[in-house]
Order: structure tokens, then sequence, then C-alpha cells
């Protein structure tokens, strides 16, 4: 592809970015997402909050003081929590997870969650990618 066609292409990529992610007031998020955030994060504040179409789906994505970022569905249900490679609490995660997690990687603490459409992945601190069926029953380990 020549330099003059590529252009054209990553500002279209550039303006589909920016028009898929909208900055928004704390107000604005759903109900129960900034209870979720005060509840399960309560020494973070909210830095940013954005209305985000992510897969063609209203959701809303919320970056924290301490760099985690939260995602909720429109109903302001969480949908994926990234502490970044740190850990996060463990206290809105099916219990059977939490449990194998703790039984099968003692040395292992969750840093991320992603509750998707068929299944949840859930990152270790040691690199290990973990994936459950929606009931928290283990799958397999990438």
């Amino acid at each position: 592809m020549k330099t003059k066609d590529i252009i054209p292409v990553l500002l279209l990529f550039i303006a589909m970015t920016v028009s898929a992610q909208k900055k928004i007031t704390v107000s604005e998020l759903p109900p129960g997402a900034e209870d979720f955030i005060k509840q399960y994060f309560p020494n973070t504040t909210i830095d940013i909050a954005k209305k985000d179409w992510e897969h063609g789906e209203k959701g809303y994505e919320v970056i924290l003081s301490d760099g985690t970022e939260v995602e909720f569905w429109k109903d302001g249900k969480w949908r994926e929590v990234d502490g970044r490679k740190k850990p996060i609490p463990t206290g809105f995660i099916d219990k059977s997870i939490v449990d194998y997690v703790t039984k099968n990687y003692p040395n292992n603490k969750i840093t991320h969650i992603d509750y998707g459409h068929k299944d949840v992945d859930v990152d270790l601190t040691e690199k290990i990618d973990l994936e459950f069926s929606k009931e928290g029953k283990f799958l397999e380990e990438d």
C-alpha cells in the first residue's frame, strides 16, 4: 500500500476511535457503577469516565486513580476489571472462580477478569490465563 493510500485509512481509523469513546461525568454512569467503585475500590477515585461502544455494544469505561480500568455494561453491571498487572479485589468475582484460583494457584492473585458473552477470562500475576464458564466452572489454562 502506498503512503498516500495509508494516510486516509489512518485518519478514518483515528476518527472511528475518537467517536467510539466519549468522556462523560461520573453522574452519567449507569446506576450501580459508582457504587461498585466505592465498594470494591474505596481508596481510589475516578479519573476518567467514558461511554464506550466496544464490539457494537453501548457500555462504559472508568479509569481509576491507581490505573485500574473497569468496564460496565449499559445496565451498570461490571464487564471487565483490569488491574494492569496489579492484583484486583475479588469480592465481586464468582466464589467458585476465586476458590479455584486460591486452591490451584496459591502464589498468584487475579489481575484481570473479563466477563464475555461466552466465558470468563481470568489473568493471574504470573502471566497465567484461565478460562471459566459463565457459571464459574474451570475450562482451560492458556
